[in-house]
């Protein structure tokens, strides 16, 4: 019986059993059907709003692999899509009827403690880089959850705990190895093919799929300080005026996050806060362990904390300490900007906006990365915005489908009433499924689009990486 999947031109391209028997010859891994028991439990992606059904799943065990999938591919040109860790807020691991290259058997991780780098599959997530680099005392600049795909990530910019010390995710790589749309398999590096180099570092999901990454190491951990300091949502004000006064004071290695919630049933927090709006403060100091008590002091002991757990703990631990806040499974919606500095008025509506919360799950969030990121110029690689200090990320979150209007209108509202006091700017990581081309505008600065839009025609004149946040109008 022949497959049916869709075509790059929106229509449908029949597939017969003899086309897919040549194919699996050449192919080593998984080739999953939709009538295949693993279908449903390998195509299910973090954020359940996206619920998209690919015409056929090629599960990758390495680089030969995605070579074969990906001539494939081109040679019938399906509607391709590429997943790797399948945490994307916009859900661009599924291209519904679509052909999935999925990388997510490919999890292997090298380090070279000597040079201080790490090559890690495309298919790893966060975790799994950070587990191998701390055997040695070592880290990559990651982001914040492990179950995110380093691949994502990383086109994307990626930013992290590390950012203020290091820069982007992307200003630390030494080098890729990449399958372009005409199937053949190069290194991007400085030194080696290096326009292909810059436009992956922040240019997206655009020019190929990355099969490894080679990460620059720094010595970081295996124990840091860190944890949360929490308190009253009453005290919210108060506590996000100190965070603005304190966060231009403290050194780079010193990172510090803010999020306006309801607090979740943890059992670090007292029991009698459960269910009730706090503001916390999630704080990683990657520097000495001392001199971060003295720095974290004044946050500590600001007000009247319900919670205090900031710690020395293993550094693999704080990388997964928000883990517990973004479960596989639960509807999400983001909105999302750049911003210069958190400002009275920001303060005023993330407030206003996090009291009138429809569901217990979602968040205000303050990330801070003002430091190493802002000492490049814009133009050193697509991941721009280089004048941002903080990144606000509106993160609506919960349980059921029919509650998806409320929730998306409350993330909208509050994005809305913030937008006037952004850069402007915004990552690309965090864009959601309806955001497009304006939104695209904003995530770079100068001619850095114009130029990603130039090579795009250079790597992927027939546009086959289309199921992404799209550099061509």
């Amino acid at each position: 019986m022949n497959i049916e999947l869709k075509a790059a031109d929106g229509g449908m391209v029949q597939v017969s059993p003899e086309i897919l028997q040549s194919f699996k010859a050449g192919f080593r891994g998984p080739v999953l059907d939709p009538d295949a028991p693993d279908y449903d439990a390998t195509r299910a992606i973090w954020n359940a709003m996206i619920d998209r059904r690919p015409g056929l799943i090629l599960r990758c065990t390495g680089t030969a692999d995605v070579q074969h999938a990906l001539r494939f591919a081109r040679q019938h040109q399906f509607l391709l899509s590429v997943r790797g860790g399948g945490h994307n807020i916009a859900g661009l691991a599924l291209a519904e009827g679509g052909l999935l290259i999925d990388l997510s058997l490919m999890r292997g991780v090298s380090v070279d403690v000597k040079g201080r780098t790490a090559r890690a599959q495309g298919g790893c997530t966060l975790g799994d880089v950070d587990r191998e680099t701390q055997v040695y005392g070592l880290a990559a600049v990651l982001g914040f959850v492990s179950a995110t795909g380093v691949g994502g990530l990383t086109v994307g910019g990626g930013f992290g705990y590390l950012t203020r010390r290091f820069g982007y995710t992307c200003d630390n790589l030494v080098s890729m190895e990449v399958v372009t749309a005409d199937g053949k398999v190069q290194r991007a590096a400085a030194d080696e093919n290096p326009e292909l180099f810059w436009a992956l570092r922040g240019g997206g999901g655009n020019f190929g799929i990355v099969t490894s990454f080679e990460y620059r190491l720094y010595p970081v951990g295996p124990e840091i300080l860190g944890g949360a300091v929490v308190w009253r949502a009453e005290d919210a004000r108060q506590v996000l005026d100190f965070y603005r006064s304190f966060t231009a004071t403290t050194p780079r290695e010193t990172t510090c996050v803010a999020v306006l919630r309801i607090a979740p049933p943890a059992p670090w927090l007292p029991a009698e806060i459960h269910g009730k709006p706090i503001i916390a403060v999630f704080v990683c100091h990657s520097g000495g362990i001392e001199d971060g008590e003295k720095i974290l002091a004044p946050l500590r002991s600001f007000g009247k904390p319900v919670a205090d757990i900031v710690t020395r703990r293993p550094y693999t631990q704080m990388q997964s300490l928000l883990d517990a806040t973004q479960p596989k499974g639960r509807r999400y919606y983001w909105k999302s900007n750049y911003l210069a500095q958190v400002t009275p008025k920001c303060i005023e509506l993330a407030l206003e906006h996090a009291a009138r919360m429809p569901s217990p799950h979602s968040a205000v969030i303050f990330f801070q990365l003002q430091g190493a990121l802002n000492d490049l110029p814009d133009e050193h690689c697509p991941a721009g915005n280089r004048g941002t200090s903080f990144v606000l990320n509106i993160a609506s979150s919960w349980e059921k489908a029919a509650d998806d209007a409320v929730n998306r209108r409350w993330a909208r509202d509050c994005f809305a009433a913030m937008a006037p006091y952004s850069t402007g700017g915004t990552y690309i990581n965090f864009l959601n499924e309806e955001e497009g081309r304006e939104r695209i505008v904003d995530a770079y600065s100068g001619q850095n689009l114009q130029r990603l839009a130039q090579l795009k025609q250079r790597f992927d004149p027939e546009n086959l990486f289309r199921h992404t946040k799209s550099v061509v109008g």
